[in-house]
């Protein structure tokens, strides 16, 4: 693990991280924060109560080893129907109880650009749904930087917004092509956000985070050179925003034992104890890890068709799954079944991803399509793939069949020449990732420039004869 050496007065870098209030956004920053605190900045992350608690163990683990870290809680204001503690946007929010985060998060703003200024950090680093924060820098003299996860999602969607393909097909089912980008990727207008199709509301605040990612010093990504390298490469010259690859973060900032089980878990249950023991009983690649995210959810109608296909295929799985609203009582009888037979193992809202997917019995898993099924070449779609964008807590009319997931994890695990090929780049793009994170790697020595970077900006502000190094 890197350590640092103290540093004092004009030398030592002191950092602002404000993460947004949804649970994939608050671990982008957060362990963004820990990183440059792990390589000697001072780093104090600003968020609210609740959003605290997730993260406090890691924060509290990294400060007892010497790291200079700290939250510095701001309570989150009163919303006529809000319940207290009800701080944070997930899958199951409710859309009426979801605006009224919002608001409350819109009214934290002030509060926030004071701290910026009563703090006086040498730089900031927020989450892109913060667009006024690059004024604030501004006003401050000081770096503004963004968190982002994937150079591919924002060059795709850069070319829609730059050429706008959409409008030149027929049919929301037409496939048209994606101007300008390194690969060939074609999509439906379907596929695409409802605000890219028809402007609302959430349009305008697309243009206003476009046009602050553009006045910032730059973006960080959770995302390594080896892995998006022509994407990254497409950011930088065409879209014209100075960036840094820095990951894969998660793995980097979680390298101890605990930091990889406790993530994103307020308080231990024990759960992963007994995960690691069913784990242990496995052989070497050979269970799948279903997970689709914090923010996705499913009618019952697709769990029990996932629920199927898993039980039907024969393969040891974990499946991490959310209760649905009303009855639970299909997934209550299908764990108790799996369990039995000791084929299956369901994590109810949260899992350990780390240790699951670091341990050598985890095989496959299910991610972003776009990227690892037609430029990696490291997964297979579902069926006939995601056909059809949809916003949180919204369902698509369309059911994947368990026959079509089947076949999928057939594909995966089946042993066949595909599936040892999907492995074999895997494994490879697997043994980059650790590399890029050490000593000389290419994330390690992004990371080591834009430090030095920014305390020329530091110095340059102290004696304004000196010139930046860039």
């Amino acid at each position: 693990m890197d350590c640092f050496h103290a540093e004092s007065g004009v030398e030592m870098l002191n950092a602002i991280f404000l993460p947004f209030i949804s649970t994939s956004h608050l671990f982008l920053v957060v362990d963004t924060a820990r990183l440059f605190a792990m390589h000697g900045v001072d780093v104090t992350i600003i968020t609210t109560t609740a959003n605290a608690t997730t993260v406090q163990s890691s924060i509290d683990r990294d400060s007892s080893r010497g790291h200079p870290i700290r939250i510095h809680v701001v309570k989150f204001p009163q919303i006529d129907g809000l319940p207290e503690g009800m701080e944070t946007i997930i899958a199951s929010t409710p859309k009426d109880l979801m605006s009224k985060i919002y608001e409350g998060l819109s009214n934290l703003q002030g509060i926030f650009q004071q701290l910026f200024r009563d703090l006086k950090p040498d730089f900031i680093v927020t989450d892109m749904f913060y667009p006024w924060s690059v004024d604030v820098a501004a006003e401050l003299g000081i770096p503004r930087m963004f968190v982002s996860a994937s150079y591919m999602a924002d060059c795709a969607m850069d070319s829609v917004e730059r050429f706008s393909p959409h409008t030149k097909v027929d049919s929301d089912g037409e496939s048209f092509v994606l101007p300008g980008l390194p690969h060939k990727l074609e999509m439906t207008r379907s596929q695409l956000p409802d605000w890219l199709r028809t402007p609302n509301s959430y349009t305008y605040l697309k243009k206003m985070i476009r046009e602050s990612e553009k006045k910032s010093y730059g973006s960080l990504f959770h995302s390594f050179y080896e892995f998006e390298g022509p994407y990254e490469e497409h950011y930088k010259t065409v879209m014209g925003i100075k960036s840094w690859s820095l990951g894969p973060v998660s793995l980097w900032v979680n390298q101890d034992a605990l930091d990889k089980a406790g993530r994103g878990l307020a308080k231990g249950d024990g759960k992963e104890q007994e995960l690691l023991t069913w784990l242990d009983s496995k052989t070497e690649d050979s269970v799948l890890y279903v997970s689709f995210g914090s923010m996705n959810k499913f009618p019952t109608t697709q769990l029990v068709e996932i629920a199927h296909a898993l039980e039907d295929s024969g393969v040891d799985f974990i499946w991490v799954v959310r209760k649905v609203d009303g009855d639970n009582g299909f997934l209550e009888e299908f764990e108790k079944r799996v369990k039995a037979s000791n084929k299956g193992y369901l994590m109810w809202g949260w899992a350990p991803q780390l240790v699951i997917l670091e341990h050598p019995a985890t095989g496959e898993q299910f991610f972003n399509e776009k990227l690892l099924v037609d430029v990696l070449r490291i997964g297979v779609p579902v069926g006939l793939g995601a056909k059809e964008w949809k916003n949180l807590n919204e369902f698509g009319d369309e059911v994947v069949k368990r026959e079509d997931i089947g076949k999928t994890i057939a594909s995966l695990m089946g042993g066949g020449e595909e599936s040892l090929e999907i492995r074999k780049r895997a494994k490879a793009l697997s043994d980059a990732a650790k590399k890029a994170i050490q000593v000389g790697g290419s994330s390690h020595t992004n990371l080591q420039n834009l430090i030095q970077e920014l305390k020329s900006l530091k110095l340059q502000k102290v004696n304004p004869k000196m010139e930046v190094v860039a």
